[in-house]
């Protein structure tokens, strides 16, 4: 990794602390709940950056990852097994210490599997779900492949919505804290507000640093190439195939593991998490902060989710995102925060087009 990239890593760490400590002493503190969320979400758009910006594949299903991953930590978690405990299997899992008996809202005894467990699981699952959805899905281009995720987000959403095991249009809650150590867990106990904010930032650092490890590497270069031109890059010996369907594993797992821990912050999930328009909006925020700008969609995401999460878009809310897609394809498609977006300015004036054809 170049050092830039170790300083951008750097200032990234010291923005993240500073917001706290200006929130700290300045009475805010309650932003931090919002910032929180705002980290998960960002967790996906990393992912989808990759996808997107560096091997040039579009999803419009990533909200399907996402739920997928909270609602099976969150089904796990919360559903009583205590009427299995005599059969083997669940008498199996209970003596490896898989499962733990702890008391539901109302002082019940429930026997559930355990945070940690149910997270590898989550994860696991979606990594599964990825290979069988992006084998086939990713043999198609531009139109062809939005469609295709399109239609895997709607089946995900579909089932999350019509499922009672799931909730159905209620979700699930009474998802339990996330408990990382015996010091640390995911949760939205107002106590644990400090405490949470960095857990969510950790996570988005640790990716971001995976993340630009992995575009400066040998690896990135041959996404970079599939982007720009795939033919070529098969020509050249590439397995376009192989590395297309690895970095939409990669992107899935980053937005399956947001789903797990955002689920258990809020101590739920719903159904909307796995709607089109969560992932127009994953689209929206990386296609505003540039394809292939890391930071920029980083920077936007965080943006514009808080101000969403704070609720300053109001009932246009989905209808601010659709549109800031509109205007970014349709003016500055390579994005608010690239390097070259005062030359893209001045070829929309008039006679400007002209003179850079020229």
């Amino acid at each position: 990794m170049r050092s830039s990239a170790h300083l951008a890593l750097f200032g990234l760490i010291a923005a993240v602390i500073a917001v706290q400590q200006i929130t700290a002493h300045t009475g805010s503190g309650y932003y931090l709940t919002q910032l929180t969320m705002s980290a998960y979400y960002s967790l996906v758009i990393v992912g989808l950056c990759l996808l997107m910006g560096y091997a040039g594949q579009i999803s419009l299903g990533h909200a399907g990852f996402f739920a997928i991953g909270g609602y099976i930590s969150a089904f796990l978690t919360t559903h009583d097994l205590t009427p299995l405990k005599d059969t083997v299997f669940v008498a199996f899992l209970n003596k490896t210490g898989i499962l733990w008996a702890r008391e539901d809202l109302y002082g019940g005894q429930l026997l559930t599997v355990q945070p940690w467990p149910a997270c590898i699981a989550a994860v696991l699952f979606t990594v599964v779900v990825a290979y069988i959805v992006g084998g086939p899905v990713l043999k198609l281009k531009g139109h062809y492949l939005a469609m295709a995720t399109l239609g895997f987000g709607t089946i995900v959403y579909r089932i999350a919505l019509g499922t009672t095991a799931l909730g159905a249009a209620d979700g699930l809650s009474d998802v339990p804290p996330f408990k990382l150590t015996p010091f640390l867990e995911v949760s939205g106990e107002m106590s644990a507000r400090v405490q949470n904010y960095y857990i969510a930032w950790g996570l988005v650092i640790l990716a971001v640093f995976l993340s630009l490890n992995l575009i400066h590497s040998r690896i990135g270069r041959a996404l970079r190439a599939i982007h720009a031109a795939q033919d070529a890059a098969d020509a050249m010996g590439i397995d376009t195939a192989k590395y297309k369907l690895n970095i939409f594993a990669l992107s899935a797992v980053f937005a399956s593991v947001a789903g797990v821990f955002l689920t258990h912050y809020n101590g739920g999930i719903g159904p909307s998490e796995a709607s089109i328009m969560k992932s127009v909006r994953y689209v929206a925020i990386v296609a505003v902060g540039g394809m292939a700008n890391l930071w920029g969609a980083l920077v936007m995401g965080t943006l514009l989710n808080f101000l969403s999460l704070r609720g300053y878009l109001g009932s246009y809310d989905d209808a601010v995102f659709g549109g800031i897609l509109i205007v970014i394809m349709l003016f500055i498609p390579r994005g608010l925060l690239h390097t070259d977006i005062l030359r893209d300015l001045r070829a929309l004036l008039p006679g400007k087009a002209g003179e850079e054809d020229a």
